[in-house]
């Protein structure tokens, strides 16, 4: 055992211990972030695996405790802000990468374990619906236990729907563990488990640095639909998703009338409904000016209409009539279309 050094009235750590804690203050100094794992329970075939995994991005050394207190003592953290987190045998990783990617890349490498009697559980477990396997006999006293609804179908046990025998913080008793294994179910994870990081100012807790991609995309996806929404409610049209939304709706409106209506559309209500929609759209693209250019929107100019057929002499003047008559219905419901739009 190591014996502390008498200094001119005070007690020196062995000179290997002073080595050591200017090593890691050195590492300290050198890195943005520091990262701290729990190496309990950890197989040294995995820890080579994600030393493996992390080379160029980190440097990993284990320390003891208070040598790593000492170090950042030095660094200017406090050793009573990184204790309460600082339970087993310590593993510090410092890197210049972002820490909370450098704890995803930790998290993925770990890999899935039976549970054991005593242990935590990290997670809710559930059993799921289906054939267990196993016959009737001192096991269906267990899974009355555990308040698991089963049912026996030719001669083995069938859980009859899915059922959460653990909650998250529950600690999972021998009869637990025994099923769960008859199960081939594997609850728990082996893997470092990363409880803290300091950037040189703030402690971050392990609980922060472990994202659930899965929650953050969906959070992501329902954030997107709810601004949506909200720049259409509000009429901020800059935004393509609302144009394009609008525009769905207006067409889905324009069927439920036509279809609430009985409506049928010939040659003529057709060429009429078609003229007042272009002009509708263009008085649209007109409003919203520049930014119509912005979104990809333009004014398409309606193709000039044929020259009508040469009539005979004697039915001209009641086509030329007709015509004009056509001409002002389409105009009159071009002005409607608009006046409809704008509320004048």
């Amino acid at each position: 055992m190591a014996t502390m050094i008498q200094k001119k009235g005070r007690l020196e750590p062995p000179e290997y211990k002073r080595q050591r804690v200017a090593e890691l203050e050195k590492i300290f100094a050198e890195n943005r972030y520091v990262l701290f794992a729990d190496l309990e329970g950890l197989p040294a075939k995995q820890l080579q695996m994600i030393r493996k995994e992390l080379r160029g991005k980190a440097i990993m050394t284990v320390a003891k405790k208070n040598l790593v207190y000492l170090a950042l003592e030095r660094r200017g953290l406090k050793k009573e802000k990184i204790e309460p987190y600082l339970k087993h045998g310590v593993l510090v990783i410092a890197t210049n990468e972002n820490p909370f990617l450098l704890t995803l890349t930790i998290d993925k490498l770990k890999m899935p374990a039976p549970a054991k009697p005593g242990q935590v559980a990290t997670k809710d477990i559930v059993v799921p619906e289906g054939d267990t396997g196993i016959r009737p006999g001192p096991m269906v006293s267990v899974f009355g236990k555990l308040k698991i609804p089963y049912e026996v179908r030719k001669g083995t046990i069938y859980i009859k729907s899915d059922t959460v025998v653990a909650k998250k913080g529950d600690v999972i008793s021998p009869d637990l563990a025994s099923l769960l294994q008859q199960l081939g179910i594997q609850p728990m994870e082996i893997g470092l488990n990363v409880v803290a990081a300091w950037d040189g100012e703030t402690v971050i807790p392990g609980d922060m640095l472990h994202i659930d991609l899965e929650a953050t995309k969906n959070d992501i996806i329902r954030s997107e639909q709810e601004s949506t929404y909200l720049a259409k409610t509000i009429g901020f049209f800059e935004v393509p998703e609302v144009v394009q939304m609008l525009a769905v709706e207006t067409e889905l409106e324009a069927l439920s009338v036509i279809r609430a209506g009985e409506l049928t559309l010939d040659a003529d209500t057709a060429k009429t409904a078609i003229e007042q929609a272009v002009a509708e759209e263009t008085s649209v693209i007109a409003a919203l000016g520049d930014k119509a250019k912005e979104l990809g929107l333009e004014v398409v100019q309606a193709a000039p209409a044929a020259a009508p057929a040469q009539a005979p002499a004697q039915q001209g003047g009641e086509q030329k009539k007709e015509e004009e008559k056509k001409s002002e219905a389409s105009e009159a419901d071009i002005s409607a279309g608009l006046s409809g739009l704008f509320g004048s």
